[in-house]
């Protein structure tokens, strides 16, 4: 049996000219995790991670905090949706940056209207693969872990999307299922599968023990 962690980056510079970078608190999320995983002498015999900048900052940051370091093999399939393209399929107009509550809810209600017009066939958001081929890169990585990787632990650094992907296609769940774990799923939470060299087993989903203290009460996140 092996032990897969898949994590979700820091969190990421939403409404920013350029999102795909941590914020300051991402990068302390990052480290707070490797943190983590070090006082429970949790190490780490694959490095995998999507190829997007969040991504490999992350990774760095849990490495940082576990004073180590490591190759890591890049994986382009763990990459996330372009949820600009997405929500344009419902909402081709420019959206204003968020600066309200209300702001933020409509634009992941759009986000929910596009990923479910995306899942469904109705919708090519541009620049994007279909919904099948995205499954698949995920569902390669899976397999890639799975014939490399038994009896070992495996770290994976993702996105929202493909964590909530994996979980969906272990799980044999619907694509309305996967949207709402897409859009609960935290800055650097944990989702944790065993598997064999056959098959996945959810064993833990959407965790953060690392911020379960008082003093990291402000570091939960989700975008």
């Amino acid at each position: 049996m092996g032990t897969l962690y898949l994590v979700r980056h820091g969190q990421a510079s939403f409404g920013a000219d350029d999102y795909d970078q941590l914020s300051d608190l991402g990068r302390r999320q990052s480290v707070r995790l490797g943190e983590y995983f070090a006082e429970r002498d949790i190490h780490f015999d694959g490095l995998i991670a999507g190829t997007l900048r969040r991504h490999k900052q992350t990774l760095e940051g849990i490495l940082q905090g576990m004073n180590r370091a490591g190759e890591h093999l890049a994986w382009e399939g763990l990459n996330e949706y372009d949820s600009a393209a997405v929500i344009a399929t419902v909402h081709p107009q420019k959206l204003e940056k968020p600066t309200s509550p209300e702001m933020y809810r409509h634009h992941f209600r759009l986000l929910r209207d596009g990923l479910a017009r995306w899942m469904a066939g109705d919708a090519s958001p541009a620049g994007m693969p279909s919904y099948p081929q995205f499954v698949a890169g995920v569902a390669g990585a899976l397999d890639h872990v799975r014939a490399s990787h038994y009896g070992q632990n495996v770290l994976v650094v993702t996105s929202g999307g493909p964590i909530s992907t994996a979980v969906g296609h272990v799980l044999g769940t619907r694509p309305e299922a996967t949207i709402e774990l897409n859009l609960r799923i935290r800055n650097t939470s944990v989702t944790e599968f065993a598997f064999t060299p056959k098959r996945h087993m959810l064993v833990g989903f959407n965790a953060i023990p690392h911020l379960d203290a008082p003093a990291y009460k402000d570091w939960v996140t989700y975008a």
